[in-house]
């Protein structure tokens, strides 16, 4: 691990220097030295040609834990199943410690960016972005040995964020007892490279499954009045929870109903006994999530009782609202100023609805989650989820720097050495 310059006394380590037009960097490569530069993009270009999805990681951990003791990372150990959580030692013991996220977990999706490194494992893609977010964490880490904190930093590798499973892991092993605060980030094509999103207040929104299961009485599809038809009602449900959210809400909340799934029936000329509908509620606060949920059973009911079948209701939480602290926020500010330049923070236009399981660290831990560009100039975006998505590799030297500043601001906040300011 490289020393930490001897000329720099404790609270003022020194992070990186805007050097190009305007306070910012000449380009987003030299936010990170080589030869760590090319060594993050050999880590994420292998990580993204060996995806694994939720759970199984293991491979991908190994990889992550070597590139870290060659680097001579040497306080490591494993958590959540298939993650790993590295200290780095920081100037001050008696300062509290910071924590950085990167998620490691990649999607059953079969990729067709055509990239050379692109995924080996068919039906497996890193369609997220986590490949990324893996190596910007690690290349943050490393940043933070070269130019310490003044406490210690904590990097957290955690899986299995895709099925909501892995923050929850991650706190349930104690990994961030010591944490006083947490940063994380995600790629984002709807920006370019080299802006940052840092706001606080709801940056994600909760997601909530919930199934619904209608049952009548199953018959001829010649003679439908002798039936109780569950599919009619079920396709009657559908539009008119389409129609809560507007007419039952109002328009200053923030939700999104979206039903993914309806199955009913197996014949052409049957009318089936029972049908199942399935789909997701997102909401950006916890008063409208519970209104959501009390509309979604009260018109299942109104339905049913309409068309003379019956319904059950089962929503299953999945993630929280993602709610970013203003101390914490102004300290990812102050940190992406500092790194970018000024005009490279800018705000998230309207409301983000996906959800997002570092909320739940956020439930325990304060902390700032963030949106970094991951778009070239002139190319469209491409969103999250999809076979196409290719993030700007330059993205990782943006997200590596961003990060580790971050870490060192909310250290000397938190050393007493300075409050967050505006970036």
């Amino acid at each position: 691990m490289p020393a930490a310059s001897a000329d720099a006394g404790a609270g003022e380590a020194e992070g990186p220097s805007p050097g190009g037009p305007g306070g910012g960097p000449a380009s987003p490569a030299d936010l990170v030295p080589e030869p760590l530069r090319s060594d993050l993009v050999g880590l994420r270009r292998r990580l993204h040609a060996h995806p694994e999805i939720s759970g199984q990681e293991r491979e991908t951990r190994e990889t992550l834990r070597g590139f870290l003791e060659e680097r001579g990372v040497s306080e490591l150990r494993e958590v959540a199943g298939t993650g790993l959580v590295a200290r780095i030692p920081g100037r001050d013991p008696e300062v509290p410690a910071v924590a950085v996220r990167g998620d490691i977990d990649a999607l059953p999706i079969r990729e067709e960016t055509g990239l050379p490194f692109a995924s080996e494992r068919p039906g497996v893609m890193h369609a997220c972005g986590h490949d990324i977010h893996a190596s910007w964490a690690v290349g943050a880490a490393l940043l933070l040995a070269e130019s310490p904190a003044d406490g210690d930093a904590l990097l957290v590798l955690q899986p299995a964020e895709e099925t909501a499973e892995g923050a929850r892991a991650v706190l349930e092993a104690g990994a961030l007892e010591e944490a006083a605060a947490i940063f994380g980030a995600h790629v984002d094509t709807a920006f370019e490279v080299g802006k940052v999103v840092a706001q606080p207040g709801p940056l994600a929104a909760s997601a909530d499954r919930f199934d619904v299961t209608v049952r009548g009485r199953g018959g001829h599809a010649a003679r439908p009045h002798q039936t109780r038809d569950p599919l009619a009602a079920a396709a009657d449900l559908v539009g008119r929870l389409y129609a809560l959210v507007p007419r039952r809400l109002g328009t200053d909340r923030a939700a999104v109903l979206s039903v993914g799934a309806l199955h009913a029936g197996e014949a052409f000329n049957v009318i089936p006994g029972e049908a199942r509908l399935r789909g997701t509620i997102r909401a950006t606060d916890p008063e409208t999530r519970k209104r959501v949920v009390a509309e979604l059973e009260r018109v299942t009911r109104a339905t049913a009782e309409a068309h003379g079948v019956e319904a059950g209701v089962e929503v299953t939480p999945a993630v929280p609202a993602l709610l970013n602290g203003e101390r914490e926020a102004g300290w990812a500010r102050e940190a992406a100023g500092r790194v970018l330049g000024p005009g490279a923070v800018v705000p998230l236009p309207g409301r983000n609805m996906a959800g997002e399981d570092f909320a739940f660290y956020l439930e325990e831990v304060p902390g700032a989650f963030l949106r970094i560009g991951a778009r070239e100039p002139g190319e469209e975006p491409i969103g999250a989820h999809s076979p196409r998505f290719r993030p700007s590799e330059d993205a990782l030297f943006v997200g590596a720097a961003v990060l580790a500043e971050a870490a060192r601001t909310a250290s000397r906040g938190l050393a007493g050495g300075g409050a967050a300011g505006g970036g």
